[in-house]
């Protein structure tokens, strides 16, 4: 059985897969001139690799182009988010008022998730691809603007603007760079092309792990040659896309669709995933994006205050993360907000462990179902794989609030134990929820109508901004108010308790991720069981012809869930 497709994207924009191109054509099909087509026209035999591929060749010229335009912004967007955070931790913000920065941010990729197809199909490709990179150099020329002499109140407001044109940026990017790379693939699935398509999918996550460590390294040259440097990526990419794109790429003959045909929600299956999807965004946002970069910074809590005589001309005699406060010569937290009984690593260090958790997810993402589905025969996915694997998706986090809480690791502060552990959850955590995103990548188009997949899928794709949103809310609130505040000996606060606001998050985590699990049960789609290799039948099917029958519908061109995404794809 052919193993399916599987869309490596964890927000993709609601309509971008309605958006059709030749590519050697100016003139594009709606995706129900597509269906049409394919219902009158015989399955296509496995495409050849052509001879000569190359810039040439009118099919990879715009994939290139587009490819490297997106992946070069995908490394700014990555960036902005360490440069926002770890400048806003040196200046003593706490991390719920981090998360009210990023509020805007991830509202935006709501209603752009929304509004980026329809303008795609209007206006075409190329305009969505160079309105989103204005938008991102006018979001990091904002940034320039982020003033130390400002109230507090006025740098979230600020800032938390500026974060929402680099949000609106991102969706508006991301339907150029992910659309054309589900258009170029062939219905062969065994070319050259498809090889290189599923290359560029882990790329871009990578790159975006990339300018997590960036934006945290150039920080410690300076804030402005952070942002000065990523504004320069940007500009390299805008004439690719000027230049380079035919301005009817992508556009649809026909009518495209509207947000009211996007809120018709008569797809039960796909509603319910939607909710799931929330959720399992949310199990991962509770933690990573503001607490774990928040303890990673904060210093010991037992090595501030009068018992730690410090001189301002000797910087070493305070711990990491810490600093000597020349009015009081003594070690005092940089950021009381940002909580003490963390690991005090360096900004590039903290860079480099959210840089490497993006880079490993978006590695296993693409490659789960050739190690992992096809090997266990859950492939395809149905309702029960997920079910399967989002429990398995508890216990990362589950193992990280007990350990953080109560090992003697972490109350003993014995710091490289607990570096040790914290790599451990990252890793595995990492692991299991790309399994888990890309199984929901493939049900989104199982579920999805199919003679309207694009407006089906609006919804679940707005979902997993408001997870997100959720996740990064919840987490300043429970980050910054659960473990209390931390009085050292000779009487000097310290801040929150980092340890037991981390453990919390993880318990947020935990929930988040069993509801999301949970709520999948709902779905109708389980006749075909769970398998866990060739020996071992974990859930029997429910019909004796299911396993049959779902063979029979990956071979058929009519009746596949496949064929549904080729579509739309060829459209």
């Amino acid at each position: 059985m052919e193993p399916p497709t599987i869309i490596n994207d964890d927000a993709s924009s609601a309509n971008e897969i309605e958006l059709g191109s030749g590519f050697g054509n100016e003139e594009s099909t709606s995706l129900n001139d597509g269906q049409n087509d394919l219902s009158t026209k015989p399955e296509p035999q496995e495409e050849e690799e052509p001879k000569g591929w190359g810039f040439s060749d009118p099919r990879l010229r715009p994939f290139v182009i587009i490819s490297i335009t997106y992946l070069l912004f995908t490394v700014t967007d990555g960036a902005i988010r360490m440069i926002v955070l770890l400048h806003a931790y040196n200046k003593s913000f706490s991390a719920l008022q981090v998360a009210f920065m990023f509020t805007l941010y991830e509202l935006a990729g709501v209603f752009t998730n929304l509004a980026a197809g329809m303008m795609g199909a209007r206006w075409g490709i190329r305009f969505t691809l160079i309105v989103g990179l204005c938008l991102q150099i006018f979001s990091y020329g904002l940034l320039f603007g982020w003033k130390d002499d400002w109230s507090q109140r006025t740098a979230i407001i600020y800032v938390t603007i500026a974060q929402m044109f680099a949000g609106i940026a991102k969706d508006l990017t991301k339907l150029g760079g992910k659309t054309v790379t589900k258009l170029v693939t062939p219905e062969g699935r065994h070319t050259r092309l498809f090889q290189l398509v599923s290359l560029l999918t882990g790329w871009k996550n990578s790159l975006k792990g990339v300018g997590y460590f960036l934006g945290s390294a150039l920080l410690e040259v300076s804030y402005e040659a952070a942002l000065g440097f990523m504004i320069g990526l940007i500009v390299i990419a805008m004439p690719f896309a000027i230049f380079g794109l035919d301005k009817n790429l992508g556009t649809a003959k026909k009518k495209n669709s509207s947000l009211k045909e996007i809120f018709v929600l008569d797809n039960f299956n796909l509603n319910v995933l939607s909710l799931a999807r929330l959720f399992l965004f949310a199990s991962r946002d509770f933690w990573f994006e503001v607490p774990l970069p928040f303890y990673l910074r904060s210093p010991n809590c037992l090595a501030l205050g009068p018992f730690f005589p410090c001189s301002p001309q000797d910087i070493d005699q305070c711990t990491t993360g810490a600093v000597c406060d020349p009015t009081l010569d003594y070690c005092t937290n940089v950021n009381e907000g940002g909580g003490c009984g963390g690991t005090g690593l360096g900004k590039v260090v903290v860079g480099a462990f959210l840089g490497g958790y993006i880079i490993l997810y978006g590695q296993v993402q693409s490659w789960t179902p050739q190690l992992v589905t096809n090997p266990l025969q859950q492939t395809p996915p149905n309702k029960v794989t997920e079910v399967f694997w989002g429990m398995i998706n508890c216990f990362p986090t589950m193992v990280g609030a007990i350990v953080v809480y109560a090992s003697g690791v972490f109350v003993d502060y014995i710091l490289g134990g607990m570096i040790a552990w914290l790599v451990v959850i990252i890793v595995t955590f990492a692991i299991i929820f790309a399994i888990n995103s890309s199984i929901h990548s493939f049900l989104v188009v199982k579920y999805a109508k199919s003679d309207k997949v694009a407006t089906s899928v609006g919804f679940y794709y707005m979902s997993n901004a408001v997870g997100r949103l959720v996740g990064t809310l919840g987490s300043g609130f429970l980050y910054t108010y659960a473990g209390g505040q931390v009085e050292t000996h000779g009487g000097y606060a310290a801040g929150n308790d980092a340890r037991l606001g981390l453990a919390a998050c993880f318990v947020a985590g935990t929930i988040s991720s069993l509801l999301a699990a949970v709520i999948t049960i709902w779905i109708k789609d389980d006749d075909a069981g769970l398998k866990c290799g060739s020996c071992c039948t974990l859930v029997q099917p429910k019909s004796t012809d299911a396993i049959q029958q779902e063979e029979a519908a990956d071979a058929s061109p009519q009746e596949t869930t496949g064929n549904k995404e080729r579509s739309a794809l060829s459209a």
